[in-house]
């Protein structure tokens, strides 16, 4: 049993520290060069579709771990809290998700979409893309 909490132990901190450093991304074309914490749950969760400066995004998630670490520091909610949101609001027909991508194919839709924001691993942002920064 020791053995076993020592494993899980160990396999917490490395998972912590695997964690990429994400950082918001839009496609150049966007004109704001940041959004709050708040602006952007709402557009991730599909309460707006209109960025500060009126024009319109395109939130786009992306599949895997780097959408659930999303979820949990800038959305504020679980992976499973926002499924379960999805979920919802499909049902009802109120919204629908967000475009979900392949972590390869992220930075490509972005750039070719306009208005488009995502998010990505800080040392996979180049020229194609411009970052957004997120405040509180």
């Amino acid at each position: 049993m020791r053995i076993r909490f020592l494993l899980g132990a160990a396999a917490l901190s490395l998972s912590a520290f695997a964690q990429a450093e994400l950082v918001l991304i839009a496609n150049p074309g966007i004109g704001v060069s940041s959004l709050t914490q708040s602006q952007v749950s709402r557009l991730f969760f599909g309460q707006t579709e209109q960025l500060p400066n009126g024009s319109r995004a395109v939130p786009v998630d992306v599949a895997g771990a780097a959408k659930d670490q999303f979820s949990q520091q800038v959305l504020k909610k679980s992976p499973e809290q926002v499924e379960k949101y999805w979920a919802r609001m499909i049902f009802t027909g109120k919204a629908k998700p967000p475009r979900e991508v392949k972590p390869g194919d992220v930075k490509a839709v972005v750039a070719s979409t306009p208005g488009a924001l995502s998010y990505v691993d800080k040392n996979q942002v180049d020229g194609s893309v411009k970052v957004i920064s997120v405040t509180d």
